[in-house]
């Protein structure tokens, strides 16, 4: 009977693929996606049952453990390998590991610890899986995301699909922006969050395989040749980490809501462990709230941190999620956090003085995409006259390193051989002319030529596994929804809205 459910659903009866570059992942996302949106209207309705069935059916589909594959071989860590040093470079590795993706019999390797270093001076520890356990729990994550996004807080949005943190910023603004809004803020944090959750709690409540998620949490780390037990926590490496995280964090929202009333102007937002709490005055925040949030994480094994969480007036300002949200008089402006931008202006600094050895095109491939993403990233806020700085900061810093290459020759000179490429504009440029195709020119980018933009954010009921959502979450894919013409929504705007 079980083969004959996941025939239907699957079919995967049919004989392999010859190579994996005939695969055709169009039609394996489909297939995936269909069982998952089962899983999420099972949730919904309560059918736990069903909803357990489907997962055993989803874990076990050919297309899930090769959707699986596909995920851990192409993302940013693909080349970073665990405690066995192996890693799936070529096609017949990548579908033999896919058909090797077995409940029976699996128990997952250590991890590889590694540190990476905070702002703060501190290091951050990283528990790296092997390729075979982050394949496992991409799969078994493939089966958990829609009871995941069923069961989430409607204003969370970290580690969410469909939603970013421009998302958690616009809702701020919504929160905060009128007159008659709260006043006082509750900057939350969670003292190392991901190390220090509950295994007992997540064993208790997280609807998956137990047994599979026993085995990843008590799995431990090897450092130093030597095994470290795992107790509490879930690794920051783990595919399947911020999930659990986000399902033990959700019903925060629930537990203010519980120990206050409407006139209170309480509304809380969440992006992964980093948190704001709205209310009408500051004993409100200090007296109730704080209370039933320290009582909902200790639960689940957390606590604040006392360091980070702080009670602070709209018109002095908070930093959440790299932006200062702040209200001038009755005005209020989202805009890059200082301590972000002087961070970014170390990294522009150094990257810059240590390309003396590069060519001109060299450093501009280096430099661009670093100044773009950091435009793109803040390009929702009030953040113009903070590229224009930013853009004089690097022109100043371009200018000196052309000077140490060139300490003889004239300033004539050095604008004519690097900055006339761009023309009228006078841009840090070089003329490429390949041996195969025209010319182009390539100049730096400049950050002030971003355009800002109003983000729309998205619905707080909106679940992308719940079919009636599918075509807003296609309008919210593209481009076009962000265009607004004579001030007004277009009606694709709306749509999404």
């Amino acid at each position: 009977m079980q083969m004959t459910v996941e025939q239907s659903t699957d079919a995967s009866f049919t004989p392999p693929p010859l190579a994996w570059k005939t695969i055709d992942w169009s039609r394996i996302r489909q297939k995936v996606r269909r069982l998952q949106m089962r899983i999420a209207k099972a949730t919904q309705a309560g059918q736990w049952r069903k909803a357990q069935a489907l997962q055993w059916v989803l874990t076990h589909s050919r297309s899930a453990k090769l959707l699986a594959v596909y995920r851990v071989t192409t993302n940013r860590g693909a080349k970073t390998p665990g405690v066995d040093n192996v890693r799936w470079r070529t096609d017949k590795q990548k579908l033999q590991a896919a058909f090797n993706l077995k409940r029976h019999g699996y128990k997952p390797k250590p991890l590889r610890r590694h540190y990476i270093p905070k702002p703060n001076g501190k290091l951050r520890p990283l528990s790296i899986p092997t390729m075979h356990d982050r394949a496992m729990q991409a799969l078994y994550a493939l089966a958990l995301a829609p009871i995941a996004e069923t069961l989430a807080d409607r204003y969370s949005y970290g580690f969410r699909e469909g939603r970013c943190c421009a998302d958690a910023l616009e809702r701020c603004f919504n929160i905060l922006a009128r007159r008659i809004c709260a006043q006082w803020i509750l900057e939350g944090d969670i003292r190392a969050c991901f190390d220090e959750i509950s295994h007992q709690w997540l064993l208790q409540h997280v609807p998956m395989d137990k047994q599979m998620l026993r085995a990843w949490l008590k799995a431990g780390y090897w450092e130093k040749e030597q095994l470290f037990p795992t107790n509490a926590g879930t690794p920051q490496g783990g595919l399947i980490s911020p999930l659990l995280a986000n399902l033990t964090l959700d019903g925060m929202e629930r537990a203010v809501k519980a120990v206050t009333k409407q006139g209170d102007k309480v509304n809380f937002v969440r992006y992964a462990d980093d948190f704001v709490v709205t209310g009408a005055n500051r004993e409100l925040l200090e007296q109730k709230v704080k209370p039933a949030l320290t009582a909902f994480l200790k639960e689940r094994g957390l606590e604040l941190s006392e360091q980070k969480t702080v009670i602070t007036h709209i018109q002095t300002g908070f930093d959440f999620l790299g932006h200062t949200v702040r209200k001038y008089e009755d005005k209020l402006l989202i805009a890059p956090a200082k301590g972000k931008v002087q961070i970014l202006r170390q990294k522009i600094s150094n990257l810059i003085h240590s390309a003396m050895g590069l060519t001109q095109e060299q450093l501009l491939r280096q430099l661009n995409p670093l100044l773009r993403g950091w435009a793109n990233y803040y390009r929702n806020g009030v953040s113009k006259r903070t590229f224009q700085k930013l853009d004089w900061h690097v022109n100043r810093i371009l200018w000196r390193w052309i000077s140490r290459r060139h300490p003889d020759k004239s300033v004539r000179w050095k604008r004519r051989n690097y900055f006339s490429a761009a023309g009228d504009k006078g841009a840090f440029s070089v003329r490429l002319s390949p041996k195969n195709g025209p010319s182009h020119m390539l100049a730096v980018y400049r950050l002030a030529s971003t355009t800002i933009q109003r983000h729309l954010k998205v619905r707080g009921t909106a679940n992308p596994y719940d079919p009636s959502y599918t075509e807003y979450f296609q309008k919210r894919r593209c481009f076009v929804w962000r265009i607004r013409w004579g001030g007004r929504k277009t009606e694709a705007v709306a749509a999404c809205a």
